[in-house]
């Protein structure tokens, strides 16, 4: 298998760290999706990463469905549960961490652009959902040892791949100030070996 993927990206994160932890061996091609001669359009027709190639040329793209095609492959680690309610409840944490950071990455694009044509208001509605998704989080997590349940998760991974980002793209978003219990559960995830080789760069 083959990830083309971007080390800046927090989705590109996700899928490197649930590799790690279910110990599956995969190249890693970096890939600049913004140049002319996008690479990874030849395998997925958005031209988004992470995008992971099988070894029979199928590609899968969306990191959520590559995560869980990559629980399936290996019973080490299981990070989604069996249950229906269970497994519902953990690919909630990880929509609501994905949906924080699809507006703050449209916060950043916003900021990358010229200053006439950035839009105040927009910015700002974009703020808005990162810190309400910050809030729910925070209330979720509440002083639980893990996101969902009594075991580490993909819900964990999620919300550690979101924060990160924010800490690396955002920090002018004091989460950690705003919500200890988020700031301490960070920490405790930074403190794994996966997320500790997937430290967010360039």
């Amino acid at each position: 298998m083959k990830l083309l993927a971007s080390p800046a990206s927090p989705y590109t994160r996700k899928v490197r760290v649930v590799l790690a932890e279910k110990r599956i061996d995969c190249e890693v091609q970096p890939v600049d999706v913004n140049a002319g001669d996008n690479p990874v359009i030849a395998h997925n027709p958005l031209g988004k990463i992470p995008t992971l190639v099988l070894d029979d040329g199928t590609a899968l793209f969306d990191s959520r469905v590559i995560v869980e095609f990559l629980d399936n492959v290996s019973p080490i680690a299981r990070l989604i549960p069996e249950d229906n309610r269970e497994r519902v409840a953990v690919r909630r944490w990880e929509a609501l961490a994905d949906g924080v950071l699809d507006a703050g990455l449209l916060l950043r694009y916003e900021s990358l652009r010229p200053k006439r044509e950035q839009s105040a208001s927009w910015a700002e509605k974009q703020l808005g959902k990162v810190k309400r998704g910050l809030a729910l989080m925070a209330a979720d997590l509440g002083e639980a040892p893990w996101c969902h349940g009594e075991r580490y998760t993909l819900a964990d991974i999620a919300v550690g791949c979101c924060l990160g980002w924010l800490a690396f793209r955002h920090p002018s978003i004091d989460w950690r100030a705003e919500h200890p219990n988020l700031a301490r559960h960070f920490d405790k995830l930074m403190a794994r070996s996966a997320f500790a080789e997937t430290v967010p760069s360039a």
